[in-house]
């Protein structure tokens, strides 16, 4: 079982979607990652996110794709890298992330409710 939030604290997570407009590699990470920028935006603009992904993803895959991000959590250090937003995402069978996506194309910085 898991712990109940309020629907407020619900409100309080921002996740808008965005586009991956560019992919850089992560060498300097513990596990493979990619720096991912990602167009959330006129609003907020291109924020950076670190994301475990490599295994399913190739930076081809990922250019033009909307996500999903949680803008609000503060940025995070990671290495040399600051990651800006968290990108959501699923692990699968294997416990790989599978990203989270709009169904259809969205307005970049469109928010979840």
């Amino acid at each position: 079982m898991t712990d109940t939030a309020s629907f407020d604290q619900f409100l309080a997570i921002d996740i808008r979607a965005g586009t991956i407009r560019q992919v850089e590699a992560f060498p300097e990470a513990r596990k493979p990652a990619w720096k991912l920028a990602i167009d959330l935006g006129p609003e907020i603009g291109t924020k950076w996110s670190s994301v475990q992904i490599t295994d399913l993803y190739a930076p081809a895959d990922l250019i033009g794709r909307q996500v999903a991000t949680v803008i609000n959590l503060g940025a995070r250090r990671i290495g040399p890298f600051l990651s800006e937003v968290l990108t959501l995402g699923f692990p699968d069978a294997e416990g790989r992330v599978v990203l989270v996506s709009p169904e259809r194309v969205v307005p970049d910085g469109s928010r979840l409710f």
